[in-house]
């Protein structure tokens, strides 16, 4: 049985109140409150085995670099990757997109070489291949959407893959329509071309297990913050294969193995990829955050969401001058709209006065805006501790705020 209350006592900031009200927290997608096992995990490494890892025979190097390690293992297992040497640890999703931008476009393309993305994309799965295309020339290509925010090329990827395509690059799960992206089958297609995918994962990795042998993606990338986790740190998982070719994203103490002024070599994987000192505190944070997960059910956690999902779309539809964008189906964990004549800031400043925190504006994610034929929306997104009777409340509050104007 889903025990949401028992849930919601591991979060002690979910029973203060903002403005003399209960605070009903909607802003998950952003990022998501940490429980209280992960907050006592990090203030106990801080306070009893605070040491550099990897580098020192004393204990406390020992003890942390075990920990640090340990953590790693306990993301492989997670998405069930193959080896350690395939868990890269990064500040979260946008730098690991950035490492692989970097590291593909310099070893592996050539000016005129396409990457794909989709026009539903986060800005940090756009503006870094913009870059390279600054850079390096490259073209950066975008799969287009239907007018419900699906992707139309889910039939058949081949018809935008050419002879210059070297990666595609894709959202497992929007930002912002909720929209759920058949990745397993975008990747089929594109390898039978060829082509590695990177999936990001972002918004998916909180909310159902990942399978990376059985997606068969070539990179895949998440963030901690938002599976409740400690910010500032992310993973990014390659094939071996791949992380073996590419070459380091940055330089300096713990990936190098031998220097000299004539030459530098690399150490091996993983920490090729992890110049300077981890932040191996957040390491063991994500660790306990992924025990956490693991403990509620992921499956369960979904089913959950989904139900919130769903509950939460129904209620709005019942409020007229209410557009939600994004499908029905296949859809999870983040419910977008907008209410005829009533800027979303408005909206979003007035629920935020009853306590309601939710998201407003373009959600990084300004070209899927343009799409769309607006500025931005208003954005409800659901975590595990989230529950319908919050979701009433936020449909009371709209119809309050609806009042107003």
């Amino acid at each position: 049985m889903y025990d949401i209350k028992k849930i919601r006592e591991d979060f002690p900031i979910l029973s203060r109140e903002v403005y003399g009200r209960p605070l009903v927290y909607f802003d998950n997608a952003a990022t998501t409150q940490k429980p209280l096992q992960v907050l006592d995990a990090m203030r106990d490494e801080y306070l009893n085995v605070n040491a550099n890892v990897h580098r020192g025979v004393h204990y406390l190097s020992q003890q942390a670099t075990d920990l640090h390690e340990t953590a790693r293992e306990k993301v492989r297992q997670f998405i069930n990757a193959r080896k350690t040497e395939e868990i890269i640890f990064t500040r979260g999703t946008t730098e690991a997109i950035n490492l692989v931008a970097s590291s593909f476009c310099f070893s592996q393309m050539q000016p005129g070489d396409e990457v794909i993305v989709s026009e539903m994309e986060h800005h940090s799965n756009i503006v870094p291949w913009q870059l390279q295309a600054m850079q390096r020339g490259i073209v950066v290509r975008h799969l287009p959407i239907t007018d419900d925010g699906r992707l139309v090329c889910c039939d058949d990827i081949a018809t935008y893959i050419t002879e210059r395509t070297r990666l595609v690059s894709i959202a497992h799960v929007s930002n912002v329509l909720g929209t759920i992206n058949p990745v397993a089958e975008i990747i089929k297609m594109a390898h039978e071309r060829n082509i590695p995918v990177l999936v990001d994962a972002a918004q998916s990795a909180p909310h159902m297990a990942l399978d990376v042998q059985q997606l068969d993606c070539d990179f895949l990338a998440f963030s901690g913050h938002k599976m409740y986790g400690p910010t500032g740190i992310g993973v990014l998982y390659g094939k071996e294969e791949w992380l073996e070719k590419l070459p380091p994203y940055q330089g300096g103490g713990e990936m190098i193995d031998r220097v000299s002024w004539e030459k530098t070599t690399f150490e091996r994987l993983p920490f090729k990829f992890e110049a300077g000192t981890p932040d191996y505190v957040a390491t063991h944070g994500l660790a306990t955050a992924i025990d956490y997960l693991t403990s509620v059910g992921l499956d369960s956690v979904e089913a959950h969401e989904k139900e919130l999902t769903r509950y939460c779309m129904e209620q709005l539809r019942t409020i007229d001058g209410v557009t939600i964008y994004g499908p029905d189906e296949p859809h999870d964990a983040v419910v977008s709209f907008n209410v005829d004549g009533i800027h979303h800031l408005d909206i979003g400043t007035l629920l935020d006065r009853l306590g309601i925190a939710v998201r407003t504006g373009h959600h990084c994610a300004q070209p899927l805006m343009s799409r769309l034929g607006i500025q931005g929306t208003v954005r409800a997104s659901f975590a595990l501790y989230n529950t319908k009777e919050e979701v009433d409340t936020l449909a009371e509050g709209l119809r309050r705020v609806m009042q107003m104007f």
